[in-house]
């Protein structure tokens, strides 16, 4: 009897939003990994975990809009994300980003995991703060605006995700 094949780890994160909306079209591909999920916890997506069933994580909500407690949210974000990273242990990791996402992927590049990162539609002729940081050791960098080419040369065009 044949053993069954071994699901990848792949693991997708991002801000809750219109980031997060994008990340779910790629829902498709989940089945075909053991994937898992991570988002900022919002009353708005709390019935992910309904849909998929111990498969979501969440991290605090903060935007950089609040100056006086964001970088504290942000530290905890951190540490929470290498909480997740061990217990998940993903070998890849898929962000449509932004700042919730920049942490993962910086611990997952520190332990050897693939990093996909997906910058979003919003941003047609403008860099993300989250994409000007990752595009440097991103594994795979793609833009949705061929335009976009221009800011990101290494950058691979994928069309919309829509």
């Amino acid at each position: 009897m044949a053993k069954k094949a071994k699901k990848k780890k792949v693991l997708f994160i991002s801000s809750t939003g219109g980031h997060l909306s994008e990340m779910l079209r790629l829902s498709p591909m989940f089945e075909k990994y053991d994937y898992h999920i991570i988002t900022e916890k919002t009353k708005s997506n709390l019935s992910l975990k309904d849909k998929y069933p111990k498969r979501v994580g969440y991290l605090v909500y903060g935007t950089k809009r609040r100056f006086l407690t964001y970088p504290f949210k942000l530290l905890y974000n951190c540490f929470k994300s290498l909480y997740y990273y061990i217990k998940i242990r993903p070998k890849v990791i898929i962000t449509t980003g932004t700042h919730t996402a920049g942490p993962m992927c910086c611990i997952g590049k520190i332990f050897r995991s693939k990093i996909i990162y997906i910058e979003t539609l919003a941003n047609s002729n403008t860099k993300t703060s989250t994409g000007k940081l990752i595009y440097h050791f991103a594994d795979l960098f793609i833009v949705q605006w061929e335009d976009m080419l221009e800011l990101y040369p290494k950058a691979t065009y994928g069309g919309w995700i829509y």
